[in-house]
């Protein structure tokens, strides 16, 4: 589904931030609002309003991004995020069923890692490492331009490591 302009949607611990873009990249419309803590089906219910809103101030129809904390599982179910709800969901198929049209979901942290390898900060770079330091912590890793995922969808992670207990 090609539509030109892209709503892309952080969904954070205690914000959800959505930006829609012209096809040139122009922002034409910006809104954040508080996450709903702890409830899965009100963050579903979040992220719609903010699409319909959107979409009512861009003239239709937009392709859709969410930036989210943890990873999908091949299975399609989220695991390791700070916003504890999400884990063990559905979130992709159950933003599709919802919105009718396709999303794009990705962790957060390997979103600011290939935007920063791109056209931020580390463009050009062979390899960008970002760290997301917020609600929760996490990172991601571009190498040449392309996001490092490793076999587990956690490539670059260190907010989710287990320390080794101290011996007395």
């Amino acid at each position: 589904m090609q539509h030109g302009r892209a709503l892309g949607i952080d969904l954070g611990g205690t914000k959800i931030e959505a930006m829609l873009l012209s096809p040139q990249g122009d922002e034409l419309w910006r809104r954040r609002i508080a996450t709903p803590a702890g409830d899965y089906g009100a963050t579903l219910q979040a992220i719609a309003a903010l699409v319909a809103q959107a979409q009512d101030a861009g003239g239709g129809p937009c392709s859709i991004g969410v930036g989210t904390p943890g990873s999908l599982t091949p299975e399609g179910l989220m695991k390791n995020s700070n916003s504890q709800c999400l884990n063990g969901r559905p979130l992709q198929a159950d933003l599709q069923a919802l919105l009718g049209q396709p999303v794009r979901l990705a962790n957060d942290a390997n979103c600011l890692a290939l935007s920063e390898a791109t056209d931020g900060a580390g463009a050009g770079a062979p390899v960008v490492f970002a760290a997301i330091l917020g609600t929760g912590c996490g990172a991601g890793i571009a190498v040449h331009g392309r996001v490092l995922g490793g076999p587990n969808g956690l490539a670059g992670e260190w907010g989710h490591n287990p320390l080794p207990w101290a011996v007395p």
